[in-house]
């Protein structure tokens, strides 16, 4: 399972806080609203000004309704309006817009916000032909994103993950198509942040680099910038990060510890259903290449469920090795502050599995993503350095 997917699939529930803004000079923008059939008496408006985020309401008057605020400048943001009295959080009574400085109109046909209209924002009229590209996969991906929400057990939800993979891989090729083709349009930047995660440091490179200075220059831009770093500190070149960690059973860890050998780290998790399919071939490496100076340091995604965890590595007989948690810290990660004790974060790592060799100088020396093919390149390399 793709943990690029898992973040797509968090996004996807959380859009309206999911864009930030390039702080700069104000700039004002109106939405003027008709609505006909049965409207709500009010529609609220959820956007950011650039430092912060702001909710509005506006009254519905005989059919009308009006918003004014002030954006960053040139950045658009988004909305969500929910079509209630007040704000219930409901999915199903949210639309979601991109919004830019300048005077917008929306419509909305019998009170449904599913067909929802705005314009005078480029960015949003970008945004609806790219979902219309995506939505043959996104009608079929719906019903098991709805069931992944009300799945409670651990390795149900897994499996339902696994099935929305190929469903996100066709809408992540849309929006990579979408970016190489505008590389001025904010609608690039935004679908930048969602694709970044998945992509291999010289793709990564590429496409950041095809957008416009302005675009690089934005907060949004900076962090993308920060993130292809972080992803460049874990690939073939680097020195690795030297964590230190508590191990499954409490005792000390450090990957300097592991100097003189040939280190494998395996970043997985329980509910990664490629991670547990991949562990027999990696006891098999294990057992092949552990006398020669060879280790293995699986760091678990499972910092919110530790029980899961250890059952998972009890259940596929990989206690043999060292075993740490990447140290995720969901408040930190959700208030957009830094967590140095993240280990995934100093190496880049944004999807499962995801495999880094590190030479006994510290050096990594390969980094492989998982899969029948990756396993092969996996076997050549320790064949190679270990004979």
């Amino acid at each position: 399972m793709n943990n690029s997917i898992m973040k797509k699939i968090i996004c996807v529930l959380s859009l309206p806080l999911a864009f930030s803004q390039l702080v700069s000079a104000q700039q004002k923008f109106s939405i003027s609203g008709t609505v006909t059939g049965d409207a709500p008496a009010k529609y609220y408006l959820q956007y950011s000004d650039g430092t912060k985020r702001i909710t509005d309401s506006a009254i519905v008057k005989n059919g009308s309704f009006r918003f004014t605020g002030t954006l960053a400048q040139t950045t658009p943001g988004m909305f969500s309006a929910a079509l209630s009295n007040n704000m219930t959080g409901n999915k199903k009574e949210q639309a979601y817009l991109f919004l830019e400085p300048a005077p917008m109109t929306i419509n909305i046909k019998n009170g449904d916000l599913s067909t929802i209209v705005l314009k005078g924002s480029v960015s949003n009229e970008d945004n609806v032909q790219l979902e219309k590209a995506k939505e043959a996969a996104t009608v079929q991906y719906k019903p098991l994103l709805e069931a992944l929400r009300n799945e409670k057990d651990h390795d149900k939800s897994a499996a339902i993950r696994e099935q929305l993979t190929p469903y996100f891989n066709i809408n992540s090729q849309l929006s990579r198509k979408f970016i190489r083709e505008h590389h001025n349009s904010y609608l690039s930047l935004y679908l930048m942040r969602f694709e970044v995660g998945s992509m291999t440091l010289d793709s990564a490179k590429y496409y950041y680099n095809s957008l416009s200075a302005a675009l690089q220059k934005s907060k949004d831009g900076q962090e993308i910038g920060k993130e292809i770093k972080s992803l460049e500190a874990g690939s073939p070149g680097s020195v690795a990060f030297n964590f230190s960690k508590p191990d499954i059973n409490g005792q000390p860890l450090s990957l300097s510890d592991f100097k003189g050998k040939y280190v494998l780290l395996d970043f997985w998790a329980s509910w990664c259903v490629p991670c547990r399919a991949g562990n027999p071939h990696l006891l098999e490496l294990y057992k092949q290449y552990k006398d020669k100076g060879f280790e293995v340091i699986s760091v678990s995604d499972d910092d919110r469920n530790h029980d899961a965890w250890k059952k998972a590595v009890e259940k596929d007989g990989i206690g043999v090795w060292k075993h740490v948690l990447r140290g995720l810290d969901m408040n930190k990660r959700m208030k957009n502050e830094p967590n140095p004790e993240d280990v995934s974060d100093h190496f880049g790592i944004h999807s499962l599995p995801t495999q880094i060799l590190v030479d006994p100088k510290g050096v990594i020396i390969a980094r492989y993503g998982g899969g029948g093919e990756e396993h092969e390149a996996l076997d050549a390399k320790l064949k190679s350095v270990l004979p």
